[in-house]
């Protein structure tokens, strides 16, 4: 098989398994993410709505469904591993979905990760390919 025939196969598999491990609610990782000292998406106002909403309800660290306004649900995903080493070592983090749906609804890729540690909180528009400081 060429080469970079090998190399989209790999990266084809990569999203395929990113996909179904947040459809499970599994925490992945994606080697070589970019983690950067600000947040410039589009998204990242979004991001931070979600965050005071998360502070609130006090960073539950228990995976599952919760009540939000406006009548819908969002996702606390519980432990974020940290298994590539993006983020600072020797920190315990969470994660948790920024938009809100229909309880039981499939998650999407969108997340932060709050830093137990420090209080510093991630934006990852891309499920953890890159963090920004928010």
């Amino acid at each position: 098989m060429p080469a970079s025939l090998l190399s989209r196969t790999a990266q084809r598999l990569a999203v395929t398994v990113t996909a179904v491990a947040a459809t499970l609610g599994v925490t992945t990782t994606v080697a070589d993410a970019t983690v950067y000292s600000s947040c410039t998406q589009s998204r990242c106002s979004d991001a931070r709505s979600a965050n005071t909403t998360w502070q609130s309800k006090g960073y539950p660290g228990t995976r599952g469904w919760y009540d939000w306004p406006g009548g819908k649900c969002n996702y606390a995903g519980g432990t974020y591993q940290n298994r590539e080493g993006e983020l600072p070592a020797g920190h315990s983090f969470r994660e948790f979905d920024v938009y809100p749906r229909t309880c039981g609804a499939s998650r999407d890729a969108y997340r932060i990760i709050v830093d137990l540690t420090t209080g510093v909180v991630w934006f990852s528009p891309n499920h953890y390919t890159d963090f920004y400081k928010i």
